[in-house]
């Protein structure tokens, strides 16, 4: 029991310390942890980091002899280091139990014995560097070709030859491709040394250029590859000595096409022979070549072209071109650049979740085009539904798992190599947040939801997941906010989906929060897929629904592509295509669509067939065509099959050859020169020419000659001196002889002409000048010892100089065409031949003037008819008698249209062109008259203006106010004011009415005011029974048959104070009525004065004169009385006649403005409310055309007046003039 709890304590102490090391330890972690920037991670949060793999050095393409032995280098680096395998034609090697070949500690290959037969090459072949990391994955490297030299075979060899001194001579030695670098050659058994004039080509053939005596002898070349040395044929280089006889000059060696690498050096070989010796020159897409300005181009011995260092821009044509003088042949050859494939945008490492999708980016370049493969841990990924080759080359995964984890490679080949460029895919756990990667790494559905989640409550699942929507290739899914998220405002939505059976899961996010529907694509149809839905917050994922079933519609099945097309030649004009029947489709094949497009035209035609073959007949010749089909069942066409390209067999030309020349070289010679026939018209590869010439003279027999290759120019020599001869020319293809040109003539010279100088003056020149042309004749030059090829005509406008036209020899003239008329020319002959050209004669001509006719006049639109539209459109149209019957117009003539308004009279005409038989005139003034005429033009020729129409566009509402608004008081009546104005400005119609607007407010609603409605023919208006002393405000509207204008400015008025005639009659005359203005107050204590100081002229007042002012007094005192009361009574009964007539025009009309003036049996319209169909008809129908103005009292009844402001009831003024309304309406009284 004691040693027991002797354990027990000793454990507990032993768990204590290791307890205080961990946490010691941990601590000691995120110490570390924070001075580096980044929080600790958990055991199960943490992020795995892409660990560097790739290959340091990888094999490259070798050559090696039998027999020796060879190494292919390749070595990896990765952190731990990897294991080094190898493949030879995509097989492992056994290197454990290979006696010959074995791994270096490097990882290079090495083969002690290259073994290489007839029947066993077990060492030749490609070969592949593999590295694997267990904990990683696996890298392959590029792949390396190891050829073996075979044994030495001459495909051609030397021949006894022999060389005039200063020519070229070339020693042929042809071996195996892979040889060559082994060849070398010997003269008279010794090594030859290479140098300027003596140089090896590619091909091993040995040229001899500027030959000397030296270099006769006896030769062979030797290869020596390892094995025991293999000689050709010794033969015998003869040198002779140099001779005067001329010989046909020919090429000994002409270049040939070839391709080559970026890079690389290129040699197109050159050597020709003749007597004289001829030059070589070369040109580049009709370009010429100067090697001594560039460093990469360099000259070889006997004319061949080296390039070094390639480039793209150095592919083309190049042309060979040799010439002695006598005569010049060419050689072309096409130089192909090729480029090894180079990765333009290499894949990334990846940081992604399971279910995701992911793509890895891959873009390269070369030439030809590289073809991508891809390749994941060494294993070469084959496309399926879950592995894509998108946009060319990138590798999309759709749906991660776990086992997707490794090293993805990109690897592009084409035929001159290949490269590989690769990264890593690392897969997280769900709770670890994806680091920050390059935008092209993840698909836009697979970044929403990376976030890292924080602590909080998790959405329940999403409730009742549907699918809305089901199709062929998509399914529409909906759903409803998890329970314990009723609203959803802040929550997104993840849907996984997977095939029925499949356990790679993909998923697809909403695009923003709260949405609850996605649309699945790029599905299968007739498939079964399950789905789940789950919801997420800013706290993480929450649960997932219950799993859908949803199989998707089957789509409708059409044919596939017809297997095995081919597509042959059956004559020059026809090709049969045949197929079989489409392997995959769904019902009966009812028919076939073959399609053929010539190469190099977009222009694609069509043929149905019924059968499995067809020949399509009345093809071009010798020309290449593309064909494909596509079958056709009850649900329409098919997938198209790929297409097959196939060339109509060749023919023989059906076309001369063009430009056919002859030049005169002497009395014995005459060169002909020539252009091959048009391309399309060749009908195969021009394999030569054939030229027949013959004597003028009747019955001379024909001669033929036979030009082969390309040459384009023939010396015919031996001829007879001064002697017509005629030529022609035919091309010529392996079919046979095309067609010839016609004969052309040519003379030899009687004599052996001079031709050491150029010729002299020509003797004369004549010129006629036309309008456009100019006829120029002349006559040779006096000495006719000199040869003359031909003759040079210069001119131009003031100098020789600006074009130059040449002639033969036999022509004495020539017409220039084309010139300018009225103008002075200055021409030039002179004659030339191959020296140059001879001394100039000038002549000068100025051609005759152009004489143009006049055009006749076209006849004048007729019809014109003026059609209104609107207050400012008008159409116009007409028609044209010089037009058919359809009045179709067909030609370039149009029309001008004009117009005008006679107000004001000085008014200037608009116009606009037509060019058809309407045009409508827009932005007219309101009511004006306008007249219109039209007139048409055909390019130089135009007609008279047509008749005129008239028109007058409709009325408008007018647009301004009336204008210079007066108001004014009546003279002795101080309570009546009488209104002026003017028309409005722009009255766009008759005006048939005016309102005037008057109130003591003004601020005051609209419908406040009291209105008076007035004749439109009337400029003024009084209005009575006013208070005194008060400011009203008026304004004034105008109407005409289209409604109401605007209002103009309110203007302010103040009556008078005093209601006296002769104070009324004083502020009249003052001109301050208006303003208010008054008497001076005298004040009431003032009494008129009585007392004979008063008195003009001082005299004291009489008892007579008092007593007659007394009886004047009394008098007026009691006539004042009587007047008053007969006033009194006259007022009363005024007042309840006007009181009668209101309360019947009350009984019949209800309305809501006060009315002044007497009513009448015509209904009054409501000027508020339906002013914009307001017509004034009984005003209209004034009996007095020229009225002045109108008298319109004012109602004064306390019953047809409401008070304004019951505090105001005490003020008599305030009652009469500010009030409200009554329910009567306002009625229009005729004066």
């Amino acid at each position: 029991m004691a040693a027991e709890r002797r354990a027990r304590r000793l454990l507990s102490t032993s768990s204590f310390w290791l307890c205080c090391l961990l946490l010691l330890e941990r601590r000691a972690s995120g110490a570390a942890a924070a001075r580096s920037g980044s929080p600790p991670q958990s055991p199960g949060s943490s992020i795995r980091t892409f660990t560097p793999f790739y290959f340091l050095v990888e094999p490259v393409d070798t050559l090696s002899i039998r027999g020796s032995s060879g190494i292919l280098n390749c070595s990896a680096y990765s952190e731990p280091s990897p294991k080094i395998e190898w493949k030879k034609d995509g097989t492992f090697l056994n290197l454990v139990s290979d006696d010959r070949r074995q791994l270096l500690p490097d990882g290079s290959l090495f083969i002690s014995n290259v073994v290489h037969s007839k029947h066993n090459k077990p060492d030749e072949g490609y070969y592949q560097c593999v590295a694997t990391v267990e904990s990683l994955g696996t890298i392959v490297s590029r792949t390396a070709k190891l050829t073996v030299a075979g044994l030495p075979r001459f495909s051609s060899q030397p021949e006894p030859s022999s060389v005039y001194v200063g020519n070229s001579a070339i020693l042929n030695c042809e071996v195996n491709a892979d040889l060559v670098p082994f060849v070398r050659w010997e003269q008279n058994r010794q090594p030859l040394l290479l140098d300027d004039r003596l140089t090896k080509l590619p091909s091993g053939t040995l040229v001899i250029s500027n030959a000397t005596e030296g270099d006769g002898g006896l030769y062979r070349c030797i290869v020596e590859s390892g094995g025991p040395p293999k000689y050709s044929d010794e033969v015998e280089l003869k040198v002779l000595p140099d001779s005067e006889v001329t010989s046909n000059l020919v090429f000994l060696k002409q270049p040939s096409s070839l391709v080559r690498v970026i890079g690389q050096s290129a040699v197109l070989p050159c050597v020709a022979s003749g007597l004289p010796t001829p030059t070589i020159r070369w040109m580049k897409n009709e370009e010429a070549l100067d090697a001594e300005s560039s460093e990469r181009l360099i000259l070889l011995a006997g004319g061949s072209l080296e390039i070094s260092d390639v480039t793209e821009d150095d592919a083309g044509t190049y042309f060979c071109i040799a010439d002695n003088g006598n005569e010049t042949i060419e050689a072309q050859a096409e130089l192909t650049v090729q480029a090894q494939p180079e990765f333009l945008k290499q894949p990334t490492n990846i940081y992604a979740h399971e279910s995701m999708d992911i793509v890895f980016e891959c873009e390269v370049t070369g030439k030809p085009t590289p073809t991508v493969k891809w390749v994941k841990n060494g294993d070469m990924v084959i496309p399926s539904d879950y592995f894509k080759i998108v946009k060319e080359h990138n590798l999309q995964v759709l749906g991660l798992v776990k086992s997707d984890e490794g090293f993805y490679q990109c690897i592009a080949e084409n035929d001159v190599g290949n490269a590989q460029a690769g990264a890593q895919l690392i897969i997280l756990e769900h709770d670890v947040a994806i680091p920050t990667l390059p935008p092209t790494s993840l698909t836009s559905a697979t970044t929403d939801h990376l976030a890292p989640a924080t602590t909080g409550p998790l959405p329940s699942a999403p409730r009742d997941v549907v699918a809305s929507l089901v199709s062929t290739r998509f399914i529409k899914l909906t759903w409803r906010t998890p329970a314990s998220d009723p609203h959803g405002d802040n929550v997104t939505y993840s849907v996984f989906y997977t095939k029925e059976g499949i356990a790679r899961e993909r998923v697809e996010n909403t695009s923003r929060p709260g949405e609850m529907q996605v649309t699945i694509q790029n599905l299968m149809p007739a498939t079964v897929y399950i789905f789940r839905v789950m919801a997420q917050n800013k706290h993480g994922s929450g649960e997932s629904s219950a799993p859908l079933r949803v199989e998707t519609q089957p789509e409708v099945q059409l044919p596939g592509p017809a297997p095995n097309i081919r597509a042959y030649a059956t004559s020059p004009t026809s090709i049969t295509v045949t197929w079989e029947t489409p392997l995959s489709g769904n019902g009966e094949i009812q028919n076939y669509k073959l399609y053929y497009m010539e190469k190099g035209t977009d222009k694609e035609q069509d043929v149905d067939v019924s059968s499995h073959s067809h020949t399509i007949n009345g093809l071009k010749k010798y020309t290449e065509y593309s064909f494909r089909v596509v079958a056709y069942n009850k649900h329409g066409p098919g997938v198209s099959t790929q297409d097959v390209a196939v060339r109509t067999f060749s023919d023989v030309p059906s076309a001369a050859p063009q430009n056919l020349s002859l030049e005169v070289r002497n009395s014995k010679s005459i060169v002909i020169h020539w252009q091959p026939p048009p391309l399309a018209t060749q009908n195969g590869q021009i394999t030569g020419y054939k030229v027949r010439y013959r004597k003028a003279s009747r019955k001379s027999d024909v001669t033929e000659t036979l030009v082969t290759g390309t040459q384009l120019s023939q010396l015919i020599e031996g001829l007879d001196r001064g002697t017509e001869y005629n030529f022609r020319v035919a091309a010529l293809t392996i079919n046979g002889t095309g067609p010839a040109t016609d004969w052309l003539s040519a003379e030899t010279f009687e004599s052996d002409l001079d031709e050491t100088r150029v010729p002299e003056v020509p003797s004369s020149l004549h010129v006629r000048p036309l309008v456009t042309s100019i006829v120029v004749s002349w006559t040779p030059p006096e000495n006719q010892n000199i040869v003359v090829r031909g003759y040079a005509i210069g001119y131009g406008i003031g100098s020789p100089h600006a074009q130059t036209i040449k002639v033969d020899y036999k022509q004495r003239y020539y017409t220039i065409e084309n010139l300018d008329p009225s103008s002075h020319y200055v021409i030039t002959l002179k004659a030339f031949n191959n020296v140059g050209e001879g001394i100039p004669l000038y002549e000068s001509a100025v051609t005759r003037p152009h004489t143009v006719p006049d055009p006749t006049p076209m006849m004048p639109p007729v019809g014109v008819q003026a059609s209104i539209l609107s207050h400012d459109t008008i159409r116009i149209t007409w028609a044209d008698n010089s037009l058919p019957k359809h009045q179709k117009i067909t030609d370039s003539r149009y029309y001008t249209v004009r117009w005008k308004t006679n107000i004001p009279a000085n008014t200037k005409y608009k116009n606009a062109n037509a060019t058809t038989l309407s045009y409508l005139v827009t932005g007219l003034k309101p009511n004006t008259l306008y007249e219109f005429s039209v007139m048409v033009t055909k390019g130089r020729r135009s007609s008279t203006w047509s008749m005129t129409a008239h028109g007058t566009t409709f009325e408008l509402v007018p647009t301004s106010p009336p204008k210079d608004v007066t108001v004014v008081s009546k003279e002795g009546k101080p309570r009546t004011i009488i209104v002026n104005w003017q028309p409005p400005s722009e009255a766009n119609g008759k005006i048939t009415g005016y309102i005037i607007y008057y109130s003591t407010d003004v601020n005051a609603e609209i419908h406040d005011w009291v209105i008076e409605p007035v004749v439109g023919n009337r400029l003024t208006h009084q209005i009575q029974e006013l208070t005194l002393d008060t400011p009203y405000y008026f304004k004034i509207q105008a109407r005409n048959s289209k409604g109401m204008g605007p209002m103009s400015e309110a203007v302010q008025f103040r009556t008078p104070k005093a209601d006296s005639s002769d104070k009324m009659a004083n502020d009249q005359a003052s001109g301050s009525a208006g303003k208010g203005s008054r008497l001076p107050d005298l004040g009431s204590d003032y009494k008129p004065p009585m007392s004979g100081s008063n008195s003009p002229h001082g005299s004291p007042t009489s008892p007579l004169d008092s007593n007659m002012l007394l009886v004047i007094i009394v008098s007026v005192g009691v006539i004042t009385i009587v007047v008053v009361v007969i006033i009194a009574v006259f007022c009363t009964r005024r007042t309840t006649s006007h009181q009668k007539k209101k309360r019947a025009a009350c009984k019949s009309v209800n309305g809501s403005h006060k009315y002044k003036g007497n009513s009448k049996d015509v209904k009054p319209p409501d000027l508020w409310i339906h002013h914009e169909r307001l017509e004034l008809k009984p005003i209209d129908k004034s009996p007095d055309p020229n009225p002045i103005m109108t008298d319109t009292p004012i109602p004064r009844n306390s019953q047809d007046i409401t008070p304004v402001d019951n505090s105001m009831d005490s003020n008599i003024h305030q009652r009469r003039n500010s009030y409200r309304e009554t329910p009567c309406p306002i009625v229009v009284c005729e004066s």
